[in-house]
């Protein structure tokens, strides 16, 4: 039995680039009182996954979308710490573009989806 929620690309996506953060933030070397930080860019990372899903277990394209833009504000705001994490020399440049990548790959999948629905609407 399967989920609505995970025949979407977009989330699977979107769960495959939370596991990617993780096995990021596993190897951060950062000092005890910015674990914060790392606390919070799994939790950001994670709810672009969680978003996509609690908006299609929604009962309107309407509230679906309205989570779809929370999952796209959740993917901002996990590249920015991982700029954030850059600048640290927490993570490499080259672990962040490529980082940046997936996450410009799943914005664009949420942006044609949020069009497609509203298009519909």
């Amino acid at each position: 039995m399967k989920f609505s929620f995970e025949e979407l690309d977009v989330w699977q996506k979107a769960v495959d680039f939370t596991k990617l953060i993780i096995d990021l933030t596993d190897k951060v070397e950062a000092n005890r009182k910015h674990y914060r930080l790392i606390e919070q860019l799994e939790a950001c990372s994670t709810s672009v996954a969680l978003n996509i899903a609690e908006g299609k277990g929604r009962y309107s394209k309407k509230e679906f979308v309205k989570f779809l833009y929370i999952a796209r504000g959740s993917l901002f705001e996990t590249v920015t710490l991982l700029i954030i994490f850059q600048k640290n020399d927490w993570i490499t440049e080259k672990q962040l573009n490529d980082t940046k990548g997936f996450a410009d790959e799943i914005g664009k999948m949420l942006s044609g989806l949020i069009n497609s629905i509203k298009r519909n609407l």
